[in-house]
This record gives C-alpha cells, sequence and structure tokens, in this order.
C-alpha cells in the first residue's frame, strides 16, 4: 500500500511535450488507429481477467500480483494512447506498443494492495454509482449508457476512438486544440481540468475492476 496516507493509491502522470504541433492533433486519431485495435483486444483480456481475480479475491483475498501486472499494463498502454489523442492531446511523441512502464510522458501508477476485502468485491460497482453520474457529465459516451454496468462500458472505453464520447472532457480537448492551431501553445489551466477528468476516470476503473479498495475521492486533484 502507498505510505502516503493522503494518497489515494491510484495516480496518472502527464506532461505536456512542449513545443507541440499546430496541426498534428487533425490526424492523431488516426495515427492512432493501430493502437485502437490492439487496445480492443486488450480490453477483452481486461475484462477476463477482472472475472479470474473477481473469484481469487473472493476466495482469497488476494489480486493474483501477475494479473495486476497485466490489468495495469492495459490501463497503462490506454493512457499513453489517450494522452497522445483525443483524452489530452499533451504530446506529439507516439506511444509505444508496450504494456511496461517506458520513458512516455504519460504514464499510470497503481500501489499493489498484498491484501483486498472478501466482501467489497460484491459490491464495489453498486458503491461507484455516485461516480457514474459524475463521470456521465465530465467523459459522456458509454458512462451514460443505463443498460450496462460501468465496468462493462468501461472495458470497452478505450478499445475504441475516444472521441466517440461526448462530454466535458471531449469539449475541453477540443477547445485546447483550436487554441492550439492558432498560438501553438496549449492553455495550462485547460490541461489541469483535462488532467483532473482523466485522473478521476483511471481512479473510479481502477476500483470498480477490484485493484483498488480505498473508494475513489470526489475530487479532480490529487
Amino acid at each position: 500500500m502507498s505510505k502516503n496516507e493522503g494518497m489515494y493509491p491510484v495516480s496518472i502522470k502527464g506532461e505536456i511535450a512542449e513545443p507541440l504541433s499546430r496541426a498534428l492533433w487533425l490526424v492523431k486519431w488516426l495515427l492512432a488507429i493501430p493502437h485502437y485495435i490492439v487496445l480492443a483486444f486488450l480490453w477483452i483480456a481486461f475484462a477476463v481477467v477482472t472475472i479470474i481475480a473477481f473469484f481469487a479475491i473472493l476466495f482469497t483475498a488476494k489480486y493474483p500480483r501477475g494479473l495486476f501486472d497485466f490489468n495495469l499494463g492495459v490501463l497503462r498502454w490506454s493512457w499513453r494512447v489517450g494522452f497522445y489523442s483525443c483524452q489530452a492531446l499533451g504530446t506529439d511523441k507516439y506511444p509505444p506498443f508496450t504494456l511496461k512502464s517506458t520513458d512516455y510522458p504519460a504514464d499510470v501508477v497503481i500501489d499493489y494492495s498484498e491484501r483486498l476485502s472478501h466482501g467489497l468485491v460484491l459490491v464495489k460497482w453498486f458503491l461507484a454509482i455516485p461516480h457514474y453520474a459524475v463521470l456521465a457529465f465530465l467523459v459522456g459516451g458509454a458512462y451514460q449508457s443505463g443498460r450496462h454496468s460501468f465496468m462493462a462500458n468501461g472495458f470497452q472505453q478505450f478499445g475504441r476512438d475516444p472521441s466517440t464520447t461526448c462530454g466535458l472532457l471531449l469539449l475541453l480537448v477540443l477547445f485546447a486544440a483550436i487554441v492550439l492551431l492558432f498560438t501553438k501553445k496549449y492553455p495550462k489551466d485547460i490541461f489541469k481540468l483535462v488532467m483532473g477528468i482523466n485522473r478521476w476516470l483511471f481512479r473510479v476503473i481502477a476500483y470498480v475492476s477490484l485493484m483498488v479498495d480505498k473508494y475513489p475521492p470526489f475530487r479532480l486533484w490529487d
């Protein structure tokens, strides 16, 4: 567990790699298609691994470390692609095809817990309902669906083009892209909001996918 009691055990890194191209963002979604294809399969595997982890935690109170590292890798890969493309547009550096942590300007860190609650695995999806409502506004897209659970939609989220979502996040990124086109600068305050929304999203995904027991905070900042 994290030694920093005030810090949530899920954090994301995102550093603007300036200078950014004025117009590369217009084609990043196209350049990222190979990643979307791979992620579509990785998120299916993520769902399967989470189901296996569910039973492991239920009976042993432990998330098998190999499975944990795999799912963390999927989240890490997803965030790199999102940071490059429609979830942030924070870098022009093309994302690597790997589950491992690299020197890329975007990363995900989740503290591994040696022991997790037996009972919480049964109700985390339900306890996170207030977060679904917030994310429906902040992120939109799959989180607005009332026909499927957040977990199922979350698994699908990064396996497709993130531009298909329609929420505050997309509007902020689009605004930043237009400013970037004319000024070659990414508005710093907008970037902080973009990072905050993505931070909230990843905390909830990690919680609902059973990787942490600590309930996600209702805040954009660490």
